[in-house]
């Protein structure tokens, strides 16, 4: 555990700010959500400040403040139903030309997370755990108890007896727990053994490649992009498809209706690719439509998750419109980003 530090009050907002990058992601692991994780760092420093006078360094700030956020984000999850994707709630549809199936009134959605959060080295060494989409919503498939036992442990590299003290429980508790949280994780994460680095040239080139064939609407360049097992999720819809061939034929008829009707803004979210697609309306104007996070394996795409949610445009820094330009060199519009999601 690091050297206690015991700032005064005049000191304690600035030390604690720099840890906040760190907890939004904690918060984020533990709920699936990135504006609910803001939430809870702001009720995290909340805390911190009114208990101040009862901190008195027998451990280090920051191990202080995740005690906080992790107690905080137990409490919120105990009202809150857990964030999935459509993976997560059933099968996937057989009938890439049926209509899609929304999902039930109140449902819950994973979000991306936006790209890197911090420059900071220190804190890049301590959020080195696993933020992967994939991952993200694995989690939320764990009782919340158990999932904060495995972010702390597996993530965080907290001693069991650490965990065991914040969670009011015993080390042999918070031991069982990480190995049922561990198998349940193995069960429900898809495997990603094969993911490619982002350095690499010919990683580089493939999503160039699947740019260039969505904006295009070129559907024999966009399926050498993808691989066979490939699986497309597009929350709020619960229909979700798997394979090429069904993928293929639902993105062909529902979605590449011709070349410039939809532009692309590359983003990062979760630590991996992601692109900002905008949809050219009756007016011209391309609007916000959906954020994709892609996973991009050595032998192509294996996974879309399209997140048809316009509201997510500001946590990304993007307008809700594009500019005007041609292809390949696109601008971000001015407008104040729309709110509300879309659902096809």
């Amino acid at each position: 555990m690091e050297a206690a530090v015991v700032p005064d009050r005049r000191e304690f907002i600035d030390m604690a700010d720099r840890f906040r990058p760190e907890l939004l992601v904690h918060c984020y692991r533990m709920l699936g959500s990135i504006h609910d994780a803001e939430d809870l760092v702001q009720e995290t420093f909340l805390r911190a400040w009114r208990s101040y006078d009862g901190f008195e360094g027998r451990s280090s700030l920051r191990y202080w403040l995740y005690r906080i956020a992790t107690s905080a984000c137990l409490t919120a999850l105990e009202h809150r139903s857990r964030r999935l994707l459509p993976s997560g709630l059933g099968a996937p549809a057989d009938d890439p030309d049926g209509p899609l199936s929304l999902a039930p009134e109140g449902t819950e959605w994973v979000h991306p997370l936006p790209g890197p959060l911090t420059t900071d080295p220190a804190a890049l060494v301590v959020s080195r755990g696993d933020v992967r989409l994939a991952f993200i919503a694995a989690l939320q498939h764990l009782p919340a108890r158990q999932r904060a036992v495995l972010i702390l442990r597996d993530v965080l590299a907290w001693r069991a007896a650490e965990v065991a003290d914040l969670l009011g429980t015993t080390t042999a508790a918070v031991n069982s727990a990480l190995q049922r949280a561990r198998a349940h994780i193995r069960q429900v994460a898809p495997a990603e053994d094969d993911l490619a680095e982002p350095a690499d040239p010919a990683h580089r080139a493939l999503l160039d490649q699947y740019v260039s064939a969505f904006e295009n609407a070129d559907m024999t360049a966009l399926l050498r992009t993808l691989r066979d097992d490939v699986a497309l999720e597009m929350p709020p819809n619960l229909t979700w498809f798997h394979g090429r061939a069904e993928v293929g034929r639902f993105l062909a008829t529902r979605v590449l209706a011709g070349p410039g009707v939809t532009r692309m803004v590359r983003v990062t979210a979760n630590r991996q690719p992601a692109v900002a697609a905008y949809r050219r309306g009756h007016d011209g104007v391309h609007r916000a439509h959906a954020v994709q996070v892609l996973t991009v394996t050595g032998t192509g795409i294996s996974r879309i998750v399209s997140f048809n949610d316009p509201g997510l445009f500001a946590a990304f820094g993007l307008a809700a419109t594009l500019g005007t330009t041609t292809l390949g060199t696109t601008t971000l519009g001015t407008a104040t980003p729309q709110t509300g999601p879309s659902r096809s």
